[in-house]
């Protein structure tokens, strides 16, 4: 019967081997953990043993291996929001809004004139500082969102309860962002604000249906003012364009009577002038040029002498003025 061949790996060789492996998987784990990549719109920010070393650009980078170095990636490139009073589903940012229970009472305010209204908003933000965010502040998200509400609850309580709801939205928003960005500096949260948005801006639920009443009570009547000012603005300038019409009538009906008077008075002077040199001669020729206007207006007459039984011919003037034979 065979008994099996035992073969003997020397003992140098198998510590040899052992020892090669290790140092294969040590190269392999420095590899891995020695290179990192940093996003485009991110940056990195490198620590030794846990104290700041320095801030990466984007790209393929290299660190000291093993747990040296560590790489917090921050996206200081992207617009970050957050939401006060609503949720937004499916937002990847944890600190992008609050429990359900906390957007109540976030959204509750009370205005200058003591009435309430609930105000949701959002802060647009960005990374502007990575250092200081990681280490100067230990949850800068969670502080800003303090004084975030805390900020524009001073903003709307300067203020009444039409302005918050009407027309003091965007001074609302624009003192709130300057205020915000004043304190986030102070603070020094290493974040930059870029914008603040009022959303829904509504009176509590128990009297918003009055509200809404009395808005269009109001805009009803701003509607009206407005047809009003617009037939105004109609008739009056009709108005106007027709009184400059008929004044401008009358002053060019005025100028051509007073040139048609001084006509006349020319006239007049200069035949006063030829009477005054043969009056008798004058006499008769206006006689005449006058007879000449009148007879063709009375139609046919018949003239009769006093003394005489017979009928006169009758001079046809109406017939001669068209080119008739007088008779």
């Amino acid at each position: 019967m065979n008994e099996p061949i035992e073969i003997r790996i020397p003992e140098f060789i198998r510590n040899g081997l052992i020892f090669w492996i290790v140092i294969a998987i040590a190269l392999i784990s420095g590899v891995i953990t020695s290179t990192y990549t940093v996003q485009a719109e991110s940056q990195g920010v490198v620590l030794r043993f846990g104290k700041y070393l320095k801030t990466v650009e984007p790209g393929l980078r290299f660190k000291a291996p093993y747990g040296i170095d560590k790489v917090y990636v921050l996206p200081v490139r992207r617009q970050l929001k957050q939401e006060f009073g609503f949720a937004t589903l499916g937002a990847s940012n944890q600190n992008q809004f609050s429990e359900p229970r906390t957007r109540n009472r976030e959204k509750s305010m009370v205005t200058r004139d003591l009435n309430a209204a609930e105000v949701e908003w959002i802060v647009q933000y960005r990374i502007s500082d990575p250092r200081l965010y990681l280490f100067n502040v230990l949850d800068p998200e969670g502080t800003l969102r303090y004084v975030s509400e805390s900020v524009m609850r001073t903003v709307v309580g300067d203020r009444t309860v039409d302005e918050v709801i009407t027309i003091g939205r965007q001074e609302i928003e624009e003192e709130a962002r300057d205020r915000l960005e004043a304190l986030v500096n102070k603070y020094e949260l290493g974040i930059g604000i870029d914008q603040i948005q009022l959303q829904n801006v509504n009176p509590p639920p128990p009297v918003q249906a009055s509200f809404n009443e009395v808005n269009q009570a109001q805009q009803e009547r701003e509607r009206m003012i407005n047809e009003a000012n617009g037939e105004y603005n109609k008739e009056v300038p009709r108005s106007r364009g027709v009184a400059d019409q008929k004044i401008q009538a009358s002053e060019g009906y005025a100028l051509k009577r007073v040139n048609e008077a001084l006509g006349d008075v020319a006239s007049f002077k200069s035949m006063l002038a030829e009477y005054k040199k043969a009056p008798e001669i004058t006499r008769t020729r206006l006689y005449l040029e006058s007879m000449k206007e009148v007879f063709p207006q009375m139609g046919k007459k018949i003239i009769l002498d006093q003394e005489a039984s017979h009928i006169l011919p009758l001079l046809q003037l109406n017939d001669t003025a068209k080119g008739g034979i007088a008779q």
